[in-house]
């Protein structure tokens, strides 16, 4: 039997949205095990003098439990 949890965390790039979602895998990672899913709850861009300068997410990351 294996028990899984979800967070939820939100990562942010210049360089995309994939970008900002790989960002963020990658450092949950460093500190979560066994990653099996993640979902992008949200995404949205910032904005400064009329040009897009970081995209970001929320993503909810499922993980099994040790």
């Amino acid at each position: 039997m294996s028990v899984a949890k979800v967070i939820e965390i939100t990562s942010q790039s210049p360089d995309g949205f994939e970008a900002a979602i790989q960002q963020g895998l990658d450092k949950a990672a460093e500190s979560v095990h066994g990653i099996r899913h993640a979902w992008v709850k949200d995404h949205e861009v910032i904005v400064a003098d009329d040009k897009v300068t970081q995209w970001k997410v929320s993503l909810k990351i499922t993980f099994v439990l040790d």
